[in-house]
């Protein structure tokens, strides 16, 4: 997932302030995949965060000079703070220990870090990670409240086994769900901000016993992708998903569904208050018509299964569209392996979609399962626009932006 550069991150300043936990271990990992996404990294570390790992590993990593309390009695002590938190585009704090969030909380600056976090101009992410007891004691939960207060941002810790053999709340979550935290902020004031975004990904599983169902080979990573992708454009994003093996983007409201029929409900109720709705789930066109109580045993020989249509939702969407007092704006997908550009043209206009993404899934290269897509967008207005071969988060952020351009 992060060996790919990601948009978002391309180009972009972060500044990484390491506090002295066992969880440093984790920012090393955290610096290393920012780098890989594209992005510049710049890593504080405070004195008792060097007790546990070195300055060295996080040049190694991110390639750049990392920076520690020496530096602030050196020969650039009087605007390397500045320097540094003038030029971020975000400040982030992973992990940071009672004691940092302690001084954030009450200005103090006696540390390269928390001098630059008082100089920066940036938003504020803050990672807090500590042992058993430490992060619910009330002087913990008032700083992390005063912060709060300020804008920052807190990524709540996990719960787990701790560093003192104790169990409970206080580790620092993994570097996928940071990064997920870190995009979400990042994302705010994007093409989407204030918008409302329905995604549905994943293949419906239409039962036909208690151990069986109908599905397809939807893996579910191109609705995901365009959920993280509307995400990054600073919508809000609910992701209704059939289980698949992905998890889901950090900051997307999350409805589980199996069936057509569920999918059909929780579209329905979700779909009036959207902005738009991009329709990226493989539904079933068929169930079967009775499902049998218990396991179909092969000793009675082969059944004779009887199928029927299952909802069609995008035609109960557009009867909630014509309802609509505002401008919605509805993107279907067509998978398709024959014929591809006449039935996805054919699907635009008896579903009254505003966008439609075509791709042709009997390509190796491209469609159910595969980590690339390769996508011709049809237009209502009769535009069509081809898309190389490309990673589906790539194809996710061109669909998103002309979702946007549609909206406004």
């Amino acid at each position: 997932m992060y060996n790919i550069r990601m948009s978002i991150l391309s180009n972009k300043r972060i500044v990484l302030g390491v506090s002295g936990s066992i969880a440093a271990y984790k920012a090393a990992d955290l610096a290393s995949k920012l780098t890989q996404a594209g992005a510049q990294v710049d890593v504080i570390l405070t004195a008792s965060a060097e007790k546990f790992v070195t300055p060295l590993t996080f040049q190694s990593v991110t390639g750049r000079r990392a920076y520690t309390d020496a530096d602030l009695w050196g020969s650039e002590a009087h605007v390397l703070h500045v320097g540094l938190g003038h030029a971020a585009h975000l400040l982030v704090i992973a992990p940071c220990t009672a004691n940092t969030l302690a001084k954030l909380a009450h200005g103090q600056a006696d540390t390269l870090l928390t001098v630059t976090a008082l100089a920066a101009a940036c938003p504020l992410i803050v990672a807090p990670a500590m042992d058993g007891g430490m992060y619910d004691h009330p002087a913990t939960q008032k700083n992390i409240d005063t912060l709060r207060k300020r804008g920052a941002y807190i990524i709540e810790p996990a719960e787990g086994h701790l560093a003192s053999g104790l169990t409970g709340k206080g580790r620092l979550p993994e570097t996928p769900e940071l990064i997920g935290h870190i995009r979400l902020v990042l994302g705010r004031g994007g093409l989407l901000a204030g918008k409302r975004v329905l995604v549905t990904a994943g293949g419906t599983q239409e039962p036909l016993d208690p151990v069986r169902v109908l599905t397809n080979r939807s893996s579910g990573k191109q609705g995901y992708a365009l959920a993280q992708a509307a995400l990054d454009a600073g919508a809000q994003v609910t992701l209704i998903t059939t289980p698949t093996a992905l998890t889901p983007p950090v900051g997307a409201k999350v409805i589980r569904v199996e069936t057509a029929a569920q999918m059909l409900d929780a579209v329905l109720k979700e779909f009036p208050a959207c902005d738009a709705l991009l329709m990226a789930a493989a539904v079933a066109d068929f169930r079967p018509k009775t499902v049998a109580e218990n396991k179909i045993k092969k000793e009675g020989g082969i059944p004779q299964i009887e199928l029927e249509a299952t909802e069609d939702i995008l035609k109960a969407v557009s009867g909630l569209r014509s309802e609509a007092k505002r401008k919605q704006v509805v993107a279907g997908f067509a998978a398709e392996s024959q014929s591809l550009l006449e039935n996805a043209a054919n699907k635009l206009q008896s579903k009254k979609l505003d966008l439609i993404a075509a791709n042709d899934i009997s390509a190796s290269d491209a469609g159910f399962s595969v980590e690339t897509n390769r996508i011709t967008l049809l237009f209502a207005d009769g535009r069509r626009e081809s898309l190389s071969l490309m990673s589906k988060s790539e194809a996710a952020e061109i669909i998103v932006e002309r979702v946007a351009a549609l909206l406004e």
